[in-house]
């Protein structure tokens, strides 16, 4: 009997490890479940860059028109019409790739430890970038513009590569808020989040001009919010009335809602707002030094197309080509997962379009 086998380094073995790869990483990125192609997509998926030649997608936005405008009975329309307004964004891609180098199979190595390497191998590959998504959506999403940052206990200098090849730009003027009067990131332990501050983004993005749209779960309009462990935290150790509680009684039960991924390891839902957590929150920047602000976090309530992501044209199966390489004599393996990607925060006229930023104290034990 004659058996089908693939060797480590068959291309059809690579190719379908390649798939999952992508797969595991997308189940460990805490914001997974916002990128979509749709409408309805907190995170916009731009699939041009992957069916064609180019670096760059340009998105055009059309403001409404006037209210002022209009005519009746009697009254000339010709010289009276409106022209349109209309601004764009521009999202760029790059390369991006890591890889890990481990004993290959024969060797004493792979004989003393009861793991295989390769596969140890892959699920760093996977951590790495499904922790480097996350870095890109929040450093984007949070505005966070400072040249280093300490991520996953590492402190290290900010590159393209860690905010997905678009630069940053702070938060925008009318999509801020800050605890308490407060008119900076300099805040102090009477600054911490409150459902209070829940309420005024809630505010804040039905009535700015353009308003920030919701995303539609089960049939209703939510937004999502994301919080540092630190502000929730201050929410649930808030004992003054209509506070934490009221997400207790929030209902989240029943039906299609709790089945929409969005719903995943969420907080819970207040006025609307599915509340979601994650340690990738950035500290906040004071706005005159340009200084992190390590006592303060910036939550982010998040609408429809608050930014956008896109592939290169290899990444259109699976977002990830894998290449293993062996060395000395194929007693060493290297293993490389490479990307061609972007994220940006969606930024129109100056004004952010789809993010609410609530500065707001934020420390270990406080």
């Amino acid at each position: 009997m004659s058996v089908t086998s693939y060797g480590v380094n068959d291309a059809l073995a690579v190719k379908a490890w390649s798939k999952k790869l992508a797969h595991e990483a997308s189940k460990a990125t805490p914001i997974a479940p916002l990128i979509g192609t749709g409408d309805n997509s907190i995170i916009r998926k731009k699939t041009e860059l992957s069916k064609s030649a180019g670096d760059k997608v340009t998105v055009g936005l059309r403001r409404q028109l006037s209210q002022a405008g209009g005519v009746t009975e009697n009254q000339l329309l010709e010289g009276n019409e409106e022209s349109l307004t209309t601004f764009s964004d521009a999202l760029v891609i790059n390369e991006i790739a890591h890889a890990v180098r481990v004993k290959n199979n024969g060797t004493i190595d792979t004989q003393r430890v009861p793991f295989n390497l390769r596969n140890e191998g892959k699920g760093a590959l996977a951590d790495w970038y499904a922790d480097r998504m996350s870095l890109m959506a929040f450093t984007q999403l949070c505005g966070y513009t400072a040249p280093t940052i300490t991520f996953e206990g590492e402190t290290f200098s900010l590159n393209s590569t860690h905010w997905g090849f678009n630069l940053p730009s702070a938060p925008s003027a009318n999509r801020k808020l800050f605890v308490n009067g407060s008119t900076d990131e300099a805040n102090t332990s009477a600054h911490v989040m409150t459902l209070t501050m829940i309420d005024y983004a809630v505010e804040l993005a039905k009535t700015a001009n353009p308003k920030i749209r919701p995303i539609r779960v089960g049939g209703e309009k939510k937004y999502v919010m994301y919080l540092h462990p630190y502000q929730v935290k201050s929410l649930r150790t808030n004992t003054s009335t209509g506070q934490w509680l009221d997400i207790q009684k929030a209902a989240m039960a029943g039906g299609q809602v709790t089945k929409n991924p969005i719903y995943s390891g969420a907080l819970g839902e207040y006025n609307g707002v599915i509340l979601r957590e994650s340690e990738h929150v950035t500290p906040g920047v004071h706005s005159s030094t340009g200084e992190v602000v390590a006592t303060v976090r910036r939550a982010i309530l998040l609408g429809g197309d608050a930014a956008m992501f896109g592939v290169g044209q290899e990444g259109r199966e699976t977002s990830y080509k894998l290449v293993e390489k062996t060395f000395d004599y194929d007693r060493e393996l290297g293993i490389a997962a490479k990307n061609v990607m972007g994220m940006k925060k969606c930024v129109y006229d100056g004004e952010d379009f789809g993010v609410v930023t609530i500065s707001s104290y934020a420390a270990a034990g406080a």
